[in-house]
């Protein structure tokens, strides 16, 4: 069979460039070995989410009487039903992906792909036949998978990634989790809320350490007053598995300490799903583990392009989306820009959560401007005092002499549904003073990013 267009990999890259690509008029199938929507949707983004719900969720009824309202009896945390929801809520948007493919006519191809020369796709199904299949383009977005460290080796029961982490039998006592990204520092703050007694170690001076200096030494303090130990400036040597708890070595300015944790989850990153893709022999260039592409994402071989996690770029669900339409109307003979890579948010859904977008203070700085930094605290925002989440603020970042917005930094409540605001208002080119001008609603946390604007104008009213 043909197709003008077969993706490799089902996941926001893989299906969002397939849903695209069938709106354009193109005949699209999409090989997947497993299930439709990949990590994001069944092991990452959303079912994370779910267990993320569910400890705030525990974390507001253990503190009801703070709003005023009565809970007789313990309040408990159900490990296995989070879990169960968690899961539920990842079936549900795998079965929503089956929906869209059928709506817009897709195929999807069950089994693994591997590129073949000629414009052809090999699969190789449950049962091992292997079937080939022509495409006049093909796209790889085969996306990435918890990275391994020699010294931290996982074996799925002791020392465990972020799959595992979803689904463990039941909730350890106790936890150290190596690495402070957002997949870290998420699954740091499910553990801790529900009851895990948990060390987060990380190698950087600060925990998050793509953020604004300020936001990480913020977090640290929330995550350090809800219970957790946190280390940074730490290596994790060694890692004793043999008795009934993990003997943690790690490496601190002030020595080594050994930590007994009855799980280590290991948290430093991904790296790609390149294997079997048959690459070389196709000619198909990669550097440094990453498979090399254009604005467009074409790859050195005609016909085959690259989205997502195995190009270069930040390795997130949204910038795989977008890649992916940009690829297939590029495909598709539209006129189309090439991405911003400069304004793309990043979310960790930790509590207080954070959000950004653009360039650090730190940054700005060493880039050579002159700026104006206006910065706005959760404590003086009337909504939330109201909240009960005090905890946090947001920063903003402009060029003193052109007034462009370089950065914006929020710590805090409902922050990574406010950080929109700022990438649509950058990708605008819209000055400081429009904000200030433009009416937010009262009471609402997104009026800190107006305070904080105005903050940084020598204009701000409640601070």
């Amino acid at each position: 069979m043909s197709y003008d267009i077969i993706v490799i990999g089902s996941g926001p890259g893989g299906y969002v460039a397939a849903i695209r690509a069938s709106q354009l008029g193109l005949k699209v199938g999409v090989v997947e070995r497993s299930e439709l929507g990949g990590i994001c949707l069944n092991w990452g983004c959303i079912p994370t989410k779910a267990l993320l719900k569910s400890a705030q969720v525990f974390e507001y009824a253990k503190h009801a009487a703070d709003y005023g309202i009565s809970i007789t009896g313990d309040v408990t945390a159900d490990f296995d039903a989070m879990v169960k929801r968690s899961r539920g809520v990842a079936d549900g948007m795998s079965k929503g992906i089956q929906f869209l493919f059928k709506k817009n006519k897709i195929d999807h191809i069950a089994g693994t792909g591997r590129l073949k020369p000629g414009n052809t796709v090999e699969v190789t199904d449950a049962d091992g036949k292997k079937t080939d299949y022509q495409a006049n383009h093909i796209i790889l977005a085969t996306g990435a998978r918890s990275r391994e460290l020699p010294n931290l080796k996982q074996d799925g029961k002791k020392i465990i990634g972020y799959r595992e982490a979803m689904t463990l039998p039941q909730q350890p006592k106790s936890m150290v989790v190596v690495g402070s990204g957002a997949i870290g520092s998420e699954f740091a703050y499910f553990y801790n809320a529900t009851g895990t007694q948990v060390t987060l170690v990380e190698f950087m001076p600060n925990i998050v350490p793509v953020e604004d200096e300020e936001v990480s030494k913020q977090l640290e303090r929330s995550f350090k007053k809800a219970g957790m130990k946190v280390m940074t400036s730490s290596t994790v040597e060694a890692v004793d598995t043999k008795g009934d708890l993990c003997k943690v070595t790690i490496k601190t300015k002030k020595g080594e300490e050994v930590i007994e944790a009855e799980i280590v989850l290991s948290a430093v990153g991904i790296t790609t799903n390149l294997e079997g893709l048959g690459l070389e022999e196709t000619g198909v260039k990669t550097d440094k583990g990453k498979v090399v592409v254009d604005d467009f994402y074409r790859t050195s071989v005609d016909g085959v392009y690259a989205i997502g996690d195995i190009v270069h770029g930040p390795a997130l669900a949204h910038v795989a989306s977008h890649e992916g339409i940009i690829c297939v109307e590029k495909i598709a003979g539209k006129h189309v820009e090439p991405l911003d890579y400069g304004n793309i948010p990043g979310c960790t859904y930790t509590h207080p959560e954070i959000a950004s977008v653009g360039m650090t203070e730190k940054a700005a700085i060493e880039a050579g401007y002159e700026i104006k930094v206006g910065k706005f605290p959760y404590s003086a925002s009337g909504k939330a005092s109201a909240a009960g989440s005090k905890d946090g603020f947001v920063k903003v970042i402009f060029d003193a002499k052109y007034g462009e917005w370089l950065g914006a930094h929020l710590i805090g409540d409902n922050v990574t549904e406010m950080i929109a605001e700022v990438v649509v208002a950058r990708k605008l080119e819209t000055t400081g003073e429009e904000i200030i001008k433009a009416v937010h609603p009262h009471p609402t946390m997104s009026e800190a990013i107006m305070e904080a604007v105005a903050a940084a104008y020598g204009e701000v009213i409640h601070l």
